[in-house]
């Protein structure tokens, strides 16, 4: 995929993935902090090498380990001193995350 392809729209990430969350956390987690998780899915991906052109065949399929990036979330953001967030609420912002990129087609 070529950057020109790529339509990511961070407000437009927020406003999906608040509408992707049950009601009750909705009002829990400010956008602010939607974004920040985001961030830190993205530094995830980062670490796990997904950004480098020259370690992935095009045609090659990137398994992500949703357990292990919801553990990275949760471990970074206590670290970073944002807070304590549940696993179960955590969940809800990865899957509506990577439900956001799939309906820009960001992983075909």
């Amino acid at each position: 995929m070529s950057n020109e392809e790529l339509i990511y729209d961070e407000d437009d990430a927020v406003r999906f993935i608040r509408n992707y969350l049950p009601q009750e956390l909705k009002e829990k987690f400010s956008d602010d902090d939607i974004n920040y998780i985001v961030d830190l899915i993205y530094e995830f991906y980062d670490t796990k090498g997904f950004f480098d052109e020259n370690a992935h065949n095009d045609d090659e399929n990137v398994e992500i380990d949703e357990e292990e990036l919801i553990s990275f979330v949760v471990k970074n953001a206590e670290k970073d001193g944002v807070g304590k967030f549940d696993v179960e609420d955590i969940i809800f912002i990865v899957q509506g995350e990577l439900e956001y990129c799939e309906s820009i087609n960001m992983f075909d």
